[in-house]
């Protein structure tokens, strides 16, 4: 069997959320490949350093132009030149024009929701190609129960098509050895993500500022990829008079990641909405205690392990930092709940049930 995948999303300098996933999904099936399991991923680029290397039976195809790649370049491949039994596409965009088989991961439908959040020409692509994707597909994937409602309420695709996989999570180890010296040495609450409206930082800022005048040693940190419309959230630290109190890190290496939630006095996660949601996992591993919404797919991902709050109250964040700060059994109590639950998710089980779902599909 030769399954054909788009590797695409994987193959960044800096990886993050989808990205992520599909390469940590690429790493499995390429310790899977034997002889009677191949995998061909086709690529807009040469494969970079972080991708698995090549063998016998893994193999990368780069295809040019990539203009349009997905919808003319990598269909014309497929069509011309490459004999695969099912084509897997881990990022929403499945190629036009495929009539074989075909399974698609759907990450979010958060562009129904949000759509001013997105430029018109990513919005276009993402309503319409994905509408196209998970028509032509014998099988989804989606990576939340909450996913799989919105895939089902936005483009009518029938319940048993869908199958529910969890994004894996995997502890990453810094590369120090001896004490680590900490990177932010006031107390601090912690956001990881990009910076876009959807993430709902306004909230965050705004409750942290209310929170800050009873407790003035306290920074805010924020670590993420500048996103869609950021210059609304800086304009508002501006504002409010906290240029000198809240910290934007950008992206940040996994040793500097690892380093800000072992110091941090909590992560907080207020979006609006997540497809699924991997920085409260990564902080419950490294003891840092979660405050996140109660919306879309967080109390799936977090369970009992964190403190929810409604994102459009930034009273019932502020209510959170006050009974965090104020209670150390608390803080002790979602600490060693959150290492229970970093326990159901892993990337081995994510990429085993997808690789199942492909074999399954392609023998169908």
């Amino acid at each position: 069997m030769k399954i054909g995948i788009d590797g695409n999303e994987a193959n960044v300098e800096k990886p993050v959320g989808v990205s992520v996933y599909t390469l940590n999904l690429l790493y499995y099936f390429n310790n899977q490949s034997n002889s009677d399991l191949r995998f061909e991923v086709f690529l807009k680029n040469k494969p970079g350093t972080n991708l698995p290397s090549e063998t016998d039976f893994f193999k990368y195809k780069v295809v040019k132009p990539d203009f349009l790649w997905s919808q003319i370049s990598l269909p014309l491949k497929l069509k011309l030149a490459s004999i695969i039994d099912i084509f897997f596409s881990p990022a929403h965009y499945a190629p036009r024009f495929y009539n074989d088989k075909l399974v698609v991961t759907i990450h979010d439908l958060s562009y129904y929701y949000y759509p001013l959040d997105f430029l018109k020409r990513d919005l276009y692509k993402l309503m319409n190609w994905t509408k196209y994707s998970v028509k032509k597909a014998k099988k989804i994937i989606a990576v939340s129960e909450s996913t799989k409602k919105d895939i089902v309420k936005f483009l009518d695709v029938p319940k048993n098509k869908i199958k529910v996989i969890y994004n894996g999570f995997e502890k990453k180890e810094a590369n120090t050895k001896g004490q680590i010296k900490r990177l932010i040495t006031s107390p601090y609450i912690l956001y990881v993500g990009t910076l876009q409206p959807r993430k709902n930082l306004k909230t965050l800022i705004y409750a942290y500022s209310y929170f800050k005048k009873n407790n003035r040693e306290f920074k805010l940190v924020i670590a993420g990829k500048k996103g869609w419309l950021y210059e609304n959230i800086l304009n508002e630290v501006k504002s409010l008079g906290l240029v000198n109190e809240i910290l934007f890190m950008d992206f940040v290496n996994d040793e500097k990641l690892i380093n800000l939630y072992k110091n941090a006095f909590c992560l907080v996660l207020p979006s609006f909405y997540e497809g699924f949601g991997i920085p409260p996992l990564e902080a419950m591993s490294y003891h840092c205690p979660v405050i996140c919404s109660d919306t879309s797919s967080l109390p799936e991902v977090v369970g009992d392990a964190a403190l929810l709050f409604d994102p459009k109250s930034k009273d019932e964040l502020i209510k959170c930092f006050n009974s965090l700060k104020n209670s150390e059994d608390l803080r002790i109590k979602l600490i060693e709940k959150g290492k229970m639950r970093i326990k159901k998710f892993s990337w081995k089980k994510c990429a085993k049930e997808t690789l199942d779902i492909l074999i399954n599909t392609a023998n169908q």
